[in-house]
């Protein structure tokens, strides 16, 4: 089945649900989306509902993947709110449900970004990456160069610490 992305859709309360599961899923399976399993709803909701303000009051934007009617990946494009950095942005919360692994989604997720950024005029993406998951091959494989390197940056766990790598695409 292929993947289907809308851009900007309406944050119902049933789309919110679906995200914040989304989230759940992802994390508790290992993903590295802003916290370290095991995680409830309860601890993803407040990130969540910042995540929310941000796409529904700007100026962030969320993109979403459908494979049919069910929600299985997801990213939000985050504004830099700065003037200085208004050409290029961040990604964050890049997601693909963990049932939907190894058939292509997320490098699929990452090119219509990719995509959508050239349309809306910005010059480069930029990711950041738990060290020690082997994402950085990911985002190679699709044109991301490792541009700087956080030693220790990220406390997962008591004497656990991981880089954080910041990865860029420049879309000229």
């Amino acid at each position: 089945m292929a993947i289907r992305f809308e851009l900007d859709p309406d944050l119902t309360p049933d789309l919110r649900e679906e995200i914040v599961s989304l989230w759940v899923d992802v994390t508790n399976a290992g993903g590295a989306v802003g916290f370290v399993d095991p995680v409830t709803r309860a601890e993803v909701e407040p990130m969540a509902r910042d995540a929310f303000a941000a796409v529904t009051d700007g100026p962030d934007r969320l993109l979403v993947g459908y494979e049919g009617e069910r929600l299985v990946a997801m990213l939000i494009f985050v504004d830099n709110r700065f003037a200085l950095k208004d050409h290029w942005c961040t990604l964050k919360r890049v997601m693909v449900h963990p049932d939907c692994q190894g058939r292509g989604y997320g490098a699929a997720l990452m090119r219509q970004a990719e995509r959508l950024a050239r349309e809306i005029g910005w010059e480069a993406l930029h990711v950041t990456v738990r060290g020690g998951l082997g994402l950085e091959r990911f985002y190679a494989a699709l044109g991301y160069k490792e541009v700087g390197r956080l030693p220790g940056a990220l406390r997962v766990g008591a004497g656990d610490d991981r880089d954080e790598t910041l990865m860029w695409l420049p879309l000229r």
